[in-house]
Formats: C-alpha cells, sequence, structure tokens
C-alpha cells in the first residue's frame, strides 16, 4: 500500500467513526460481529436503539456472503453503547484485506475499547455440531495482514485473557482458531495437517479483524460455533453450516450477556 492509499484508508476509518458516532449520538462502548446464521442470535435484546446499514458507513462494503445481513444495531448495555454486526467481508470476496477490516477501523475510530467477534467453524476434533468455542489462540493461514506498511504489531496478546475468561464460562470448548482464504473447504489431508499443528477448529474470517482491532488497542474475544466435522464423510455444504449455527446461538447470546450484561 502506497502512502497515498494508507492515507486514504486513515481518512475512511475517521469517517466511518465519525458516522457511527453520529448514528450513536456518542461513542461506541463495544463491538459484536456475529456470524455465518447468527444475525438472529441478540434478538433477545430487543428493539434496537437504532439501526443502519453496514454498507452506509463510510468505507464499509455490504456483506454478500449467505447467512450475513447487511446490518448494524445499535445497543444500550450496562457498559454503554454496543454495536452489532449482522455480518461481515470475508477475504474469499476478493475485495482485499481493508475491505475486511473496515468495520473494526471504524470501530475503533468511534471509540470502541472491547470486542466480541463471532464465526462458524470446520471443527478438527471430536465435538458435537452447535458446541461453541471460546477463541484463546489462532493461526494465520491466510498468507494475508490486515497490514500493508511496516506496521509491526506484537499478535501474542491479540485474545484478551479477561474477556475469554468470561467467554470460556459460558462456552462447551476454548480452543485455537486456524484462518483460511476460502471460499473452498479444506481437503481431508489438510485438516489432518492443521490438526497436528495444534488447530482445534478452522474458518474463513474474524483473524485480521481481531489483529485490526488489538493494534488500535481494543480488547478481543472470539466465538466460533462448531458447524462442520471437517474429518467427517460427508462433504460440506453451506447450507448445513448455516443450519448448525442455529443450534449454537443460544450459547452465544448466553456468552455475550455475561460480557455485556443489560
Amino acid at each position: 500500500m502506497s502512502t497515498n492509499n494508507a492515507g486514504l484508508a486513515e481518512r475512511s476509518a475517521r469517517a466511518g467513526g465519525a458516522f457511527l458516532r453520529e448514528v450513536a449520538c456518542g461513542p461506541l462502548s463495544a463491538l459484536v460481529v456475529l456470524g455465518s446464521g447468527l444475525a438472529s442470535a441478540l434478538d433477545q435484546w430487543g428493539t434496537p436503539q437504532a439501526r443502519v446499514r453496514l454498507g452506509d458507513i463510510p468505507g464499509v462494503k455490504a456483506p454478500v456472503a449467505l447467512g450475513h445481513e447487511d446490518e448494524l444495531r445499535f445497543y444500550a448495555r450496562s457498559c454503554g453503547t454496543v454495536a452489532v454486526a449482522c455480518g461481515r467481508t470475508h477475504l474469499y470476496e476478493g475485495e482485499g484485506p481493508g475491505a475486511v477490516v473496515a468495520l473494526a477501523e471504524a470501530g475503533a475510530s468511534a471509540g470502541v475499547q472491547t470486542a466480541v467477534l463471532c464465526n462458524a467453524n470446520g471443527c478438527l476434533r471430536d465435538w458435537q455440531l452447535g458446541e461453541v468455542m471460546a477463541i484463546r489462540d489462532h493461526l494465520n493461514f491466510s498468507g494475508a495482514s490486515p497490514f500493508a506498511t511496516p506496521e509491526f504489531v506484537d499478535v501474542t496478546g491479540v485474545w484478551d485473557t479477561e474477556l475469554t475468561g468470561q467467554l470460556e464460562a459460558v462456552c462447551d470448548r476454548s480452543g485455537i482458531y486456524c484462518f483460511m482464504r476460502g471460499p473452498e473447504y479444506q481437503t481431508r489431508a489438510e485438516s489432518r495437517a492443521l490438526s497436528m499443528l495444534g488447530a482445534d477448529c478452522v474458518g474463513m474470517s474474524t483473524v485480521l479483524e481481531a489483529i485490526t482491532l488489538h493494534a488500535r488497542g481494543v480488547r478481543v474475544g472470539g466465538l466460533s460455533v462448531v458447524t462442520d466435522l471437517s474429518c467427517a464423510a460427508l462433504p460440506t455444504t453451506h447450507e448445513a453450516v448455516l443450519e448448525a449455527s442455529k443450534t449454537g446461538a443460544a450459547t452465544v447470546r448466553r456468552a455475550l450477556d455475561a460480557v455485556y450484561p443489560r
């Protein structure tokens, strides 16, 4: 990324942050990103104070993947205003890392202090569909970074210990999430290799957003729903992934209730 492009990205983040502050009538306290099939997980939080299309936020693209909605909702919780994204942009969509992390950048600019990022995963362990894993650490095997300038970030502390502990108290599992570019699912040989390298689950999102938020001083936690058993004999379909996500939605809501009580 050239100096000019880096400056453009920074201006876009500031514009996105200003937009979010205006809609929320003040700074944001937290950001939640709901993954595939989880858009309705927080419906029990009631009617949002406000809602906007993600694609209307400066610099942010509307989600296009099945199971993701073009909506950002604003809720009043005890910590302040929590923005809940019902979808995200993925690296496999071909827009580049900047588009993937645009919402994270705008949220940080709007004052976000904590974030919980949710996704659907292919499980590499003998776990059950619908179980929810708190992300303790990650492997980035996407070949991508959110940064295209010499921004040297220590990523050993991306996943905040305190937030992760709160999520682990509610979740079925905790473990290591491996980020692959996609959109194809991994082969059985790749699944075996990733398992031997320490990954518990694999997916196509979250990590670039988490790194970006961490670099901006935001404390980050992660929730990953088991929606596919990667070593199973049957092939994976996106429709089956979305259906399995619904099973884990109640656990996701309880975990987010624990972190962001009313």
